[in-house]
Formats: C-alpha cells, sequence, structure tokens
C-alpha cells in the first residue's frame, strides 16, 4: 500500500467514523489487507488518530474557506477528504509539501468519484495553504 493508498483507505475509515457509532479500530480493521506493512499502517494510523485528536481545529480551519456552504452540508466524503489534506497540511508540513497535500485531496476526490467537488476542494484547500503562507492559520 503506497500513501496514496493509505490516504484512500483513511478516507473510508474516516467516512465510517462520521456516518456510525463503529469504533476506530474497528473502522481500521475493515479497511486492512492481509499484506499490509508496518509502514503502511503507521501511516494510516497516523493520518486518522490525526484527524481524530484534532478534528475540530480541522473542521474550523476548513469552514473559515467555506464559499456559500456550512461544514455540515458538505458530502461525508468531502469531509474526510478535507480533514486528511487540511491535517496534512497544518500538522505534516515539515514532511509533506502544502501543495503534495492539495493534489493528493484532488486525486482523493476523483478516486471517489466525485468529479464536481474538485473544484470546490482545490479552492478551499488552495485558500489554506496561501491563509498559512500569511499567518492566518
Amino acid at each position: 500500500m503506497s500513501r496514496r493508498e493509505a490516504r484512500e483507505k483513511a478516507v473510508q475509515v474516516l467516512y465510517q467514523l462520521d456516518l456510525t457509532e463503529v469504533e476506530v479500530e474497528a473502522a481500521m480493521q475493515t479497511v486492512l489487507e492481509e499484506d499490509t506493512t508496518f509502514q503502511e499502517i503507521a501511516f494510516l494510523e497516523q493520518l486518522v488518530m490525526g484527524v481524530r485528536s484534532h478534528q475540530a481545529k480541522l473542521d474550523q480551519a476548513i469552514q473559515r474557506y467555506l464559499r456559500d456552504w456550512t461544514f455540515e452540508r458538505l458530502a461525508p466524503v468531502d469531509r474526510a477528504v478535507l480533514r486528511i489534506a487540511a491535517y496534512e497540511i497544518l500538522y505534516l508540513a515539515d514532511e509533506i509539501p502544502g501543495k503534495v497535500s492539495l493534489n493528493e485531496a484532488l486525486e482523493l476526490t476523483r478516486s471517489f468519484g466525485m468529479e464536481q467537488s474538485v473544484k470546490y476542494i482545490n479552492g478551499v484547500l488552495a485558500n489554506l495553504v496561501e491563509g498559512i503562507k500569511v499567518g492566518d492559520e
């Protein structure tokens, strides 16, 4: 599993957690494959647990850049993608450049069949990255 695949699995886990009462560990088990390595699991866990532990701040940062929309009205998959990207942008910037996180988020959006969301997510995340550069975050 590559980092992209770990991100895809993180979207699936966060989607489950957003819509059900399932425990984090159970949601993680539903997406893991037998041949998954420790490093792959570690990145998946880093994303899921990072998003979960910083979710309020991530949601607030995302909400700040939504235009004509509320966070609650976003599709659950869009919320999951935005949360992962915002987590990477805000907390993993030393490891993953913001532009990479933004591009990965767009690929995730395409992967999950939400072509109509690509432009919107791009705008939100581009504004988040720019906001960090000018010190808004």
